[in-house]
């Protein structure tokens, strides 16, 4: 089974969204997805609730119980974080996780947030033995500003965890989430280009799992 965290210190840097678009890639790509939402907004577990028939289902569960109600012939569970975590908040999935995702936002108050939690996740024994892969996630960048640009050098220069995927800004996402519905979940000339974004994500977890 293959468990995907995803955390940071930040409100609103896209944690939910890359839980559940990885959710409907693999969904997709016929894997038993589970979502295991700790977020007390419950986003995520809402979209997986919402998902229409006719598309492949995704297991919602709330909470850290939700670990303990997984499915024996689960194969890939996304666990979403709430803003503001810390070590202790983390400890219940660390065992678990195969891997741990940190979306980031381009913009000044974010990397300075980011940094610092970064370097708490450096601290953690699991992760300082190189037990447990850390990757970064640009989020919402606008790749043809200066703004962007800017903020991916300074991240991928002080950060001690390297940037594995860089997804645009679009409203796409916010459309879909309110459908229960993924860019995956789409087979159009419109969105490959979007999909595009998250192929060097998916290889960097294929190749630590």
């Amino acid at each position: 089974m293959l468990t995907a965290l995803v955390a940071s210190s930040k409100g609103g840097c896209g944690k939910s969204t890359v839980v559940t678009q990885l959710a409907s890639h693999w969904a997709q790509q016929g894997k038993r997805t589970a979502i295991v939402d700790a977020d007390r907004q419950g986003s995520s577990y809402r979209w997986a609730t919402l998902r229409p028939e006719g598309l492949p289902g995704v297991l919602g569960l709330e909470g850290r119980r939700g670990l303990h109600k997984l499915p024996a012939d689960t194969e890939r569970v996304l666990i979403d974080t709430a803003a503001g975590v810390g070590e202790r908040d983390l400890e219940p999935y660390l065992e678990q996780a195969s891997v741990l995702l940190v979306p980031v936002l381009p913009s000044a108050f974010d990397l300075h947030a980011t940094l610092a939690f970064l370097g708490e996740l450096g601290n953690i024994a699991r992760i300082k033995r190189g037990k447990l892969p850390v990757a970064l996630v640009g989020n919402r960048l606008k790749p043809w500003t200066h703004a962007s640009q800017d903020a991916l050098a300074e991240l991928a220069q002080a950060a001690p965890f390297p940037v594995v995927a860089q997804l645009r800004d679009s409203q796409a996402y916010v459309l879909l989430t309110a459908l229960g519905k993924g860019i995956f979940d789409y087979h159009s000339e419109q969105v490959r280009s979007q999909q595009q974004d998250w192929l060097p994500l998916l290889r960097w977890i294929k190749r630590q799992h």
